[in-house]
């Protein structure tokens, strides 16, 4: 991710890239020692998306929490995406063997149609 970042006639040396590891690490614990303060002044159990932004704006990262919250934003789009993906396997009617013995016959119909061109 460093070298993604940097132009491409700026090198990282390898004690930079392993202060950058240690300064994320220590900044997700920082992050998460909050959340679960939090989560634990409101008795809950499970430290969700809601007390990292609070976590973030207790400790002065305000600035992250509008982006933080449109990750998460994206995040959850995605999960009902994949919901639906799950619900249109649901809705075509077909059980799992029926599935499998349609895709085997593409399958075959494709490995057929490559002999063919190989010939």
């Amino acid at each position: 991710m460093i070298s993604e970042l940097l132009p491409n006639d700026v090198v990282c040396a390898k004690e930079t890239r392993d202060l950058v590891i240690e300064c994320c690490v220590e900044f997700i614990h920082l992050i998460s020692s909050e959340a679960n303060e939090i989560c634990e002044q409101e008795n809950k159990k499970t430290i969700a998306p809601e007390h990292i932004i609070s976590a973030l704006t207790r400790l002065g990262f305000t600035t992250f929490a509008p982006e933080v919250e449109s990750v998460l934003k994206d995040h959850k789009q995605q999960q009902k995406d994949r919901e639906k993906k799950v619900s249109k396997f649901e809705q075509s009617g077909l059980t799992e063997a029926e599935l499998l013995a349609k895709q085997e016959e593409l399958f075959a119909a494709s490995r057929a149609k490559f002999q063919s061109g190989q010939q």
